[in-house]
């Protein structure tokens, strides 16, 4: 029986058990190798390029309401991949603070120039480099709570003459450019609307006379 036993164990039979095939473990390092070289490019993708030039840029500190007045605290400075920032990325915190927000931002959102009201905002909606924005007190608050940003009007006023009567409405700009439609107060206290709308510069004036001495409204194109 000993005898027996040496012959089968100098045969290759193993009574601790079963011996893996060699090509087994060729099979489970190349498998270790790919779930290796998937974890490292995971993380080069996460990681991002560290050779990739990166500038700081001003980014929303919290979710913010449009027609918010920034404050410092709304703002943070953050370093990001140059080639995916949107043209006009702001990189100065300090210009915009007390600058208004032209619409809704989500917090990390990177702020641009046109984020703001300001004469690129004017130029930038109705295509003339000399445009000018226009602060608008409507007649019927009605209509500014209709009024969306984008919207295009025409501004209509009736002057008084000289308080015996009203002159028949004219139009005083046409395709002017809703910029931001606001209230004079924050949330429930918000009651006055003010309408914020880009024009050129020659009607610019001319509306904003005619908003010191009669009602106000527009046209909707």
């Amino acid at each position: 029986m000993t005898r027996a036993f040496a012959d089968l164990r100098r045969g290759g039979w193993n009574p601790s058990g079963w011996q893996r095939p060699p090509w087994a473990d060729a099979v489970l390092a190349r498998r270790l190798l790919a779930a290796a070289l998937a974890a490292l490019a995971t993380l080069l993708l996460v990681r991002g390029d560290p050779d990739t030039e990166r500038t700081t840029v001003v980014v929303a500190g919290r979710d913010l309401t449009p027609g918010q007045l920034l404050e410092a605290d709304d703002l943070r400075a953050t370093p990001r991949e140059a080639g995916t920032l949107p043209a006009g990325a702001v990189a100065d915190p300090a210009a915009l603070i007390g600058a208004t927000l032209t619409g809704a931002m989500r917090q990390g959102e990177v702020f641009t120039d046109l984020r703001i009201v300001g004469p690129r905002l004017a130029a930038a909606a109705t295509g003339a480099r000399e445009a000018r924005i226009v602060p608008l007190r409507l007649a019927d608050t009605a209509v500014a709570d209709i009024l969306r940003a984008g919207d295009r009007v025409d501004v209509i006023g009736a002057e008084d003459a000289n308080g015996l009567g009203s002159r028949a409405p004219r139009t005083l700009a046409t395709d002017a450019a809703v910029i931001l439609v606001a209230g004079t107060g924050a949330g429930r206290q918000a009651t006055e609307r003010v309408v914020l709308v880009a024009m050129d510069a020659e009607h610019a004036a001319v509306v904003a006379g005619a908003s010191l001495r009669t009602a106000l409204t527009v046209v909707f194109h």
